[in-house]
């Protein structure tokens, strides 16, 4: 949902709330419903409290995985960055081979991949080119060593390059469970239905429009901004974008032409296969 949508909910949900309260109010007692104020307030305060508690310890998680998707799209970059420099120590045909498959698989973290993450596709599928360079390693017998030393750092740096994935895809399909939706979406209703009561005639109409209205503002904002967080793939303000793959892609191209290689990549550029 992006920020426009989200102002327009907002905006409709405070307007149905506040024409609720002010609709409670026409045939509501004067002094409101509660003959006893301040214990009315204390039972809101609560509530209220127990509901802010528990919605700030969650978008706290939600934004503790979104960081961890960030960083891992960052690691990612970096490190296939690295491993193209490694592949270059391995012996000569495999050099060329795992070099043009790193390319397209940095091509295809930027291009189908992260499409696929923002349209929640995913799944657990893998990514091909990774399989496609396990491969080709598998077929390498290093004899000097230097490229004993590559190798072993090669894997090493594949293992690095796998758990950073797994890092960046973690919160693609939401992290946050249906149950603990029921219980905000529940708590806000309670929350609603209890402001009702304190609909007051003797008060002004601007007044408890403002108490109805300030509340539900915070409380839609709250639950978007969880949202915005369970989800931190797609479009729209502060989603997660391939930036730091889409520059390992452009160091890597830069890199083949200062080399000198001749790589002739088994990828389209958006990382598909041929």
């Amino acid at each position: 949902m992006n920020i426009v949508w989200a102002a327009v909910v907002m905006v409709v949900s405070t307007a149905v709330t506040v024409t609720a309260m002010l609709l409670v109010r026409r045939r509501a007692p004067e002094g409101s419903y509660f003959s006893d104020g301040d214990r009315a307030s204390g039972v809101f305060g609560v509530l209220a409290t127990g509901f802010s508690v528990l919605l700030g310890f969650i978008i706290f998680l939600s934004f503790t995985s979104y960081d961890q998707s960030r960083a891992g799209a960052e690691s990612e970059a970096t490190i296939v960055a690295q491993q193209l420099q490694t592949a270059q120590f391995l012996p000569g045909k495999a050099r060329t081979e795992l070099t043009g498959e790193l390319s397209c698989y940095a091509r295809s973290v930027a291009g189908v991949e992260w499409n696929a993450l923002n349209t929640g596709t995913l799944g657990n599928s893998v990514n091909p080119w990774g399989v496609e360079m396990f491969r080709t390693i598998s077929t390498v017998d290093p004899k000097t060593p230097t490229e004993q030393s590559a190798y072993d750092r090669w894997m090493d740096q594949t293992a690095d390059r796998e758990q950073a994935r797994i890092d960046r895809v973690h919160g693609a399909e939401g992290i946050i469970p249906t149950p603990v939706w029921l219980v905000l979406s529940v708590i806000s209703v309670v929350i609603f239905v209890y402001l009702l009561f304190f609909a007051d005639p003797r008060e002004r109409a601007l007044t408890q429009g403002v108490l109805m209205g300030s509340v539900t503002v915070v409380i839609t904002l709250l639950l978007f901004l969880l949202v915005f967080f369970d989800h931190p793939h797609g479009e729209g303000v502060g989603r997660l974008q391939p930036t730091a793959m889409e520059r390992t892609v452009g160091l890597i191209d830069s890199q083949v032409k200062l080399l000198g290689l001749d790589v002739t990549l088994p990828c389209a550029d958006d990382g598909s296969r041929r």
